[in-house]
Formats: structure tokens, C-alpha cells, sequence
């Protein structure tokens, strides 16, 4: 594991502290859990909506022309 030295606001590492001291932990493994949580979120790429794979829900109920609005079925259903 690498040693750095980071520079915080005193609330923020006091905050960091008390919890740390609430929960039987260390201060720093706190911390090491907070980056690797930030790593995560940002700067593992996340997956599109268009990488996910095809669902068949069944066929249609009823057929639907032009003017039907989807949305306003979905929000009524």
C-alpha cells in the first residue's frame, strides 16, 4: 500500500474521526474506503443503456397505430 499525504478541512477530518470512533475503525481506512468508493463512480467507465441486451417482454396485447401516445399508455397503466 502507498503512503500520501493529503490535506483536508479540520471539520472534515473531525466528521471523518467521530465516525471512524462510532463504528470501531480507523480513521484512514475510512478514508482508503471514500477514494476507492470515488474511484468506482468516477473513473470506472459505466455501461450505456445501448450496451445492454435485447429483452422480449411477449408479443403485443393490442396493435397500435401513429396517433397512439406510448407514453401516456405507460403513465396510465
Amino acid at each position: 500500500m502507498k503512503a500520501i499525504t493529503i490535506h483536508v478541512s479540520e471539520p472534515v477530518y473531525q466528521e471523518f474521526k467521530e465516525h471512524a470512533k462510532r463504528s470501531d475503525r480507523k480513521t484512514a481506512e475510512l478514508i482508503r474506503e471514500a477514494m476507492e468508493q470515488y474511484r468506482k463512480t468516477h473513473f470506472t467507465p459505466q455501461p450505456s443503456v445501448l450496451d445492454w441486451s435485447n429483452y422480449n417482454a411477449g408479443k403485443m396485447l393490442m396493435p397500435f397505430s401513429e396517433e397512439d401516445d406510448l407514453l401516456d399508455e405507460m403513465s396510465n397503466a
